[in-house]
């Protein structure tokens, strides 16, 4: 069975469609879930689902023991899944091609530092584009711009807001991003 390590930031609602998703699936377990907030709402779905969780801090992020403790659950893959922090040039490093991402556009559209949630569908909505989505990617050391792995769009709406928008593309990340990490798991045949 493949191990997944999620990182997140917020309620963690895609941490938890991961986590159901992969209960039905069998083919890997969420081993563990680190969040750079200690009241995030993602910890208490670690709680609720007993996976360890660890929380950090900058400096915590910035030394190398997080890549350490990371290697200790031999993940197959590390999942962004709603991580508000770039990820440090030396742990994308220590894991080549084994961090995955989600992005509530299409990019290369409305990515970089700054552009996540309703700072992005606000300028999905101000440039009056006809769709949005999302795009699955891996991670590397400039923000968003790691090869794509795969898109879903929707239409915009002319009555959209933020928020009505913002509910159609996390429809598409609690459909698309479990089932896109398990086609990548397909592709693996070790783990780190």
């Amino acid at each position: 069975m493949h191990s997944l390590v999620i990182f997140a930031s917020g309620r963690g609602t895609n941490a938890a469609a991961i986590i159901d998703y992969f209960k039905t699936n069998g083919k890997a377990k969420v081993a563990l879930i680190v969040s750079n907030k200690p009241d995030a709402g993602v910890l208490d779905i670690a709680r609720t689902e007993q996976i360890p969780f660890l929380i950090i801090d900058r400096n915590t992020f910035k030394d190398t023991l997080i890549i350490e403790q990371v290697q200790d659950y031999k993940p197959s893959l590390i999942v962004l899944a709603g991580f508000l922090w770039k990820m440090p040039d030396h742990f994308v490093q220590a894991f080549p091609d084994k961090i995955v991402n989600i992005h509530p556009a299409l990019l290369p559209l409305y990515g970089g530092k700054g552009m996540y949630g309703h700072h992005v569908h606000n300028a999905v909505l101000s440039a009056n584009d006809a769709e949005s989505g999302i795009t699955v990617h891996y991670v590397n050391e400039v923000y968003d711009s790691g090869n794509i792995i795969l898109q879903a769009r929707c239409e915009v709406k002319g009555t959209d807001t933020a928020d009505t928008l913002a509910k159609r593309i996390h429809a598409l990340e609690h459909f698309y991003y479990p089932r896109a990490l398990d086609f990548l798991l397909g592709q693996i045949n070790d783990t780190i």
